[in-house]
């Protein structure tokens, strides 16, 4: 007993809180009740055996020398050892003053020892030391099996440390890479990555390129490709190749530590559902209580104080809220967990609660829409030039330029294999850049660049370039120097790509009921209209907050939620932290390198647009399983306390302690199993076409 204790008392984080902080017991060591479980049943099963009233219901006789020592003797050390738990946490709670679970427990056992100690001792006639030992033993079994369900669904946490190689492969001053533990690397150091082996620190990539798997961290099941000056997050692996990454972020720093700290937050944090199960469960220890004194004065005062004592015991042990206490902080941690490992973190248990009711999702455009990057996304040649010599030749002369378009057009180039060599390089400030190739000389540049240098564009080409200018795009021409003027011999259009994802995600939302979809963009109306479009935007439907200021887009949230919306606002935590702090839900998107975003309650660690339809599809499986067990815990205690006490005794319905306890532990289970069930939850919805 000794040895049980100090251990229980050198994990006091561990010990029981009784009801109201159960979620501060989730901690508990389930193998110090799993090894007192196997050790009760042990001692039970001959108390059992040698009970009178079990040989007179099965018809068998057993009779040997000190047999009526049986029961007092393993009785007392099933109640002192096996119920110590139960009586330490009933002291807490006392010293607390918060009375509940613990406490129900510990009156339970100790007024069914008292009573047969007292029958031991010749003082009554009362023998429950078969039933004192099973209720031990089950109570034993059902802590066993809560704490160990809770562990289960906290592991998200270890889960995710043990992403986190011990050793890394630091490169030396020599180029050579020698190993060390991770916690001795320091930011600006450079560590080599093999194929299949887990980035040790948050960097970029210095040599080399490869696929990563980043699912453990954004939820996204299939590789990244990954180049020189891409981010690289701890934990993620290297498939396929092996890279060279330095060092920007360490220990507490990284992105890996930021979502241990929102998941631990969020499996800790109380939401409404919470707040009444407390309530509930405190409300239930009252009541318990005085109905567990009612009846030993009832039973009593009808002359029978046996009965007396069997419904008082009963009445106690068959209130104990266990699985009122299990029917919260069970799914909290389940619904933490599945949700990390679908790339969701949870900051605010509230925000993930109201995300059911949610009717409206506003989302900023660029990065959260779009990629927030431009691409080429047409080509158009004169008469004569086709449109991969206009793209090969603008990719040769902008191959030198650092402007985000020009790296675009280098990129295209690259993607299609066309490669051209340039000379001569000249920035012509405010109009575009310039460069010879194969001998002619070339520019390529904006409006400005065609009036200065008096160029007329062919009627056809015109054509083109005004459709392309229609959806939002912008327009560069390639033009060919001759002499004094140029003539233009091609136009491209670049574009902030849309995410293909995202217009799945719209669809998505829709089939999840959410009435209105709203996109909030700094850019021109005609812009944000043409990217509406693209994304299957409904007329009169939806909405479009075009040229609006970072600074103004809680204003555009307060619009909405004054024409009575609940709204969801989406966005990359940067300029969008008022919008996301007003909204009745603030989602942080893309933000796998940057999780400490204070503004959202949300965040999602990949910029998959997707992943808000994850958060309302958990959100409303969490609440259903949180009301579902509320429901059956306290319809439990409903039904069971009267017929513990004993209100149907005339009908010849009544229940034993032992039997209390077998109910009170299979409604316990019946709330872990039904929670477990949140596990099959597909938080990204089958992908289309």
């Amino acid at each position: 007993m000794s040895q049980e204790t100090s251990e229980q008392e050198s994990h006091p984080t561990a010990q029981h809180a009784g009801h109201g902080g159960h979620d501060k017991h989730a901690g508990h060591d389930p193998e110090v009740f799993r090894r007192k479980f196997w050790l009760a049943l042990v001692l039970t099963v001959p108390i059992v055996v040698t009970s009178h009233m079990v040989m007179d219901w099965f018809g068998y006789r057993l009779d040997f020398p000190g047999m009526e020592l049986v029961g007092p003797v393993l009785g007392t050390v099933v109640f002192v050892y096996g119920g110590w738990p139960f009586l330490q946490g009933a002291v807490r709670e006392v010293r607390d003053r918060a009375p509940g679970m613990m406490l129900l427990i510990a009156m339970a056992i100790t007024v069914a020892y008292v009573a047969s100690l007292a029958t031991a001792l010749g003082a009554f006639d009362l023998d429950f030391w078969w039933e004192l030992a099973a209720l031990v033993t089950i109570m034993l079994l059902g802590h066993w099996q809560e704490m160990k369900a809770i562990g289960q669904a906290q592991g998200a946490l270890s889960a995710l440390a043990a992403l986190l190689p011990d050793d890394a492969e630091r490169v030396d001053e020599g180029g050579q890479p020698q190993p060390v533990s991770v916690s001795d690397l320091r930011v600006g150091d450079v560590v080599l990555v093999r194929p299949g082996a887990r980035v040790p620190a948050d960097g970029k990539i210095v040599d080399g390129g490869a696929e990563l798997d980043e699912s453990m961290i954004t939820g996204e099941s299939r590789p990244v490709a990954k180049g020189v000056d891409d981010r690289v997050v701890a934990g993620t692996v290297a498939t396929d190749a092996a890279i060279r990454v330095r060092v920007d972020a360490v220990g507490e720093d990284t992105a890996l530590a930021g979502i241990q700290r929102l998941v631990a937050q969020a499996q800790q944090s109380s939401g409404r559902a919470q707040v009444l199960a407390d309530r509930f469960a405190a409300w239930l220890f009252y009541i318990a209580t005085a109905t567990a004194v009612v009846t030993l004065a009832v039973w009593t005062l009808v002359g029978n104080l046996g009965e007396a004592v069997v419904r008082t015991v009963t009445v106690l042990v068959i209130a104990c809220p266990h699985a009122l206490g299990l029917a919260i902080p069970l799914v909290i941690a389940l619904s933490t967990a599945v949700a990390a490992k679908g790339g969701i973190l949870v900051k605010d248990r509230l925000a993930l609660e109201r995300m059911r009711t949610v009717d409206a999702v506003l989302f900023d455009k660029t990065g959260t829409l779009t990629r927030g990057e431009h691409v080429v996304t047409g080509v158009a040649g004169t008469a004569g030039t086709g449109d991969d010599e206009v793209l090969a030749i603008a990719g040769a002369v902008e191959a030198d330029s650092e402007h985000p378009l020009a790296r675009a057009i280098v990129a295209a180039a690259r993607q299609r294999q066309l490669s051209r060599r340039a000379s001569g390089f000249r920035s012509l400030t405010g109009r575009g850049v310039q460069a010879e190739v194969d001998g002619v000389t070339y520019a390529v540049g904006g409006p400005t660049l065609l009036r200065e240098m008096g160029a007329t564009v062919s009627e056809e080409l015109t054509a083109r370039t005004r459709e392309w200018a229609g959806r939002g795009s912008a327009v560069l021409h390639l033009l060919r120097m001759d002499g004094d003027g140029g003539a233009v011999v091609g136009a491209l259009a670049l574009a902030d790509e849309v995410r293909p994802e995202a217009r799945q995600a719209i669809a998505d939302l829709r089939a999840q009921g959410v009435r209105k979809i709203v996109m909030i963009t700094g850019d021109a109306r005609p812009v944000a209209e043409a990217v509406a479009a693209d994304l299957g935007f409904r007329a009169g439907e939806d909405e479009v907050y075009a040229e609006v200021l970072p600074a103004d887009k809680d204003d555009a949230v307060a619009d909405l939620q004054k024409r009575g919306l609940r709204v969801a606002m989406v966005g990359d935590g940067v300029n969008d932290a008022p919008a996301l702090a007003r909204a009745d839900v603030g989602i942080a998107i893309g933000a796998g390198t940057d999780v400490a975003i204070e503004s959202a309650g949300v965040v999602l660690a990949s910029s998959d647009p997707r992943g808000v339809t994850g958060v309302i599809t958990l959100s409303r499986a969490s609440y259903r399983k949180m009301i579902q067990n509320l429901a059956w815990a306290a319809g439990y205690n409903v039904v069971a306390l009267p017929l513990a006490a004993g209100a149907l005794a005339w009908a010849g319905v009544t229940l034993s302690p032992a039997v209390g306890a077998v109910l009170m532990s299979a409604s316990t289970i019946v709330v872990a199993l039904n929670a477990q069930l949140l596990r099959r939850v597909r938080l990204r919805p089958q992908e289309t076409g």
